[in-house]
């Protein structure tokens, strides 16, 4: 059927984009980790965690299309096709690329939202170009091994007035691929850690207490930041939007030359 009118969202960045194109009323089915808006959860029934999900359940929602993303979901994909369902599988990795989900749900269901969010892009740059000081950006997606940020976490940090500190990492596809040593984050000095640990709590005296990091900028000066993986670490507009407001916010207290918290090592 086109355009489908029962969609199920296997990740939470598509399920946000069909509620700002106000085509909500289409989903039947959503991951258990849409928590954008808030009210999801409460309207929608959820079907799958991120790499599993509940085949019979999908089955009885009867969809029309099914929207996966990346290859952690290509067992489920290929499960659903052998079921007849029609997928299709996003793999944006950038902003580019985020921008293409958005414009290829919009296609789909007649909508269109990136203009708005293209200016808010242009309107955030525009602010940090009138920064005095650029912060060097550590972000770390995960903590064991350390993980550092992925292509639109790394673009975001750069439209917010910083500099991601591991540029070339940041264009690797997979999450072993950008996985970083002390000796390295050391070696980089970044003015300001932020840390993204996805579905656990980013831990400042942790990240301080590793050896040889009591020297790194960012923590002689207490400059050690949480963003919620959800607003930044799904690529779908929370990162467009609340994630690069989060990004600014830190680098302007950053470069207005704000002492940062203290961090106690135990």
């Amino acid at each position: 059927m086109f355009p489908p009118e029962r969609i199920i969202c296997l990740t939470e960045e598509t399920v946000e984009t069909l509620y700002l194109l106000g085509e909500e009323r289409r989903i039947v089915g959503v991951s258990g980790y849409a928590v954008r808006p808030v009210r999801v959860r409460r309207e929608k029934p959820r079907v799958s965690a991120f790499v599993s999900a509940d085949f019979e359940k999908i089955l009885a929602l009867k969809p029309d299309l099914v929207l996966a993303f990346s290859d952690l979901q290509a067992d489920i994909a290929a499960e659903l096709i052998r079921r007849n369902v029609a997928v299709h599988a996003f793999n944006q990795r950038d902003i580019a690329g985020i921008f293409d989900m958005i414009r290829t749900l919009g296609a789909l269901v007649g909508a269109a939202l990136v203009a708005s969010l293209e200016r808010r892009l242009a309107q955030t740059r525009g602010r940090a170009a009138a920064l005095k000081r650029r912060p060097r950006v550590y972000f770390e997606e995960w903590d064991e091994p350390m993980i550092s940020g992925i292509g639109w976490v790394a673009e975001l940090v750069e439209i917010a007035g910083g500099i991601d500190v591991f540029p070339a990492l940041s264009r690797s596809k997979t999450a072993k691929e950008r996985i970083v040593s002390s000796e390295d984050v050391i070696a980089a000095n970044p003015d300001i850690i932020i840390g993204s640990w996805c579905g656990k709590k980013f831990v400042p005296t942790k990240v301080a207490a590793r050896p040889g990091f009591a020297e790194i900028a960012a923590v002689r000066d207490g400059f050690l930041r949480e963003i919620k993986s959800p607003l930044i670490l799904q690529p779908g507009p929370a990162a467009l939007t609340d994630g690069l407001d989060a990004l600014a916010a830190i680098i302007e207290e950053w470069a207005a030359g704000r002492s940062g918290y203290p961090v106690r090592i135990a």
